[in-house]
């Protein structure tokens, strides 16, 4: 499935997103673009982005949208990200949908889809939990990671409202076998775009 398109893709904490991100962004041809990998790039490099947004992480602080943005709108310009690109961490809020809406009219185009993993609440904290008792993470308690799911709630629903508006959601059953999540993101996507 060789099909260039500008995707999105959110979903809770332990949802599988970098995963389903990492597979469809192959299947598709199109590059993974992560907020993190964003980030841990232009610090790396030494960027005056990197210098500023590091300054803010060392501060225990969150990068401003400022910031983001400026570093996604370089990333989106890369030859790599011209023809599609699937986007992960990016937007988290209503100023940075309408950022993204400002960065791709800029270059000329505009996003095609957003991938919505769904997966009831209590089905995330007993992933979460299982995955901390896997990898030992003793900071993944219940009431954590619940409070995760809350604030992902909070400010990543307005953002799917915003996107249902404009009839872009794909709201995917992320309940199941890696395989199985993935074929149905696979097939929404076909059916969005008549492949």
């Amino acid at each position: 499935m060789a099909a260039k398109a500008r995707l999105v893709i959110v979903g809770p904490p332990g949802a599988g997103k970098g995963t389903q991100a990492t597979t469809i962004a192959q299947a598709m041809g199109i590059p993974e673009i992560s907020t993190g990998a964003i980030f841990r790039a232009n610090i790396a490099d030494g960027t005056e982005l990197g210098k500023r947004a590091q300054d803010y992480i060392d501060a225990g602080n969150l990068v401003p949208d400022e910031i983001t943005d400026a570093m996604v709108r370089t990333r989106l310009g890369q030859p790599d990200a011209a023809e599609g690109f699937l986007l992960d961490g990016y937007p988290r809020n209503l100023h940075q949908v309408t950022q993204l809406d400002q960065i791709l009219a800029d270059y000329g185009t505009q996003l095609d889809a957003v991938i919505e993993l769904v997966i009831p609440d209590d089905a995330i904290v007993a992933r979460l939990l299982r995955r901390a008792e896997i990898e030992g993470r003793a900071d993944d308690t219940e009431p954590v990671i619940r409070r995760r799911i809350d604030v992902y709630h909070q400010q990543t629903q307005p953002v799917v409202s915003a996107y249902d508006e404009r009839d872009m959601v794909l709201a995917i059953d992320g309940v199941g076998e890696i395989t199985e999540v993935h074929d149905r993101i696979v097939n929404a996507l076909k059916e969005r775009f008549a492949l």
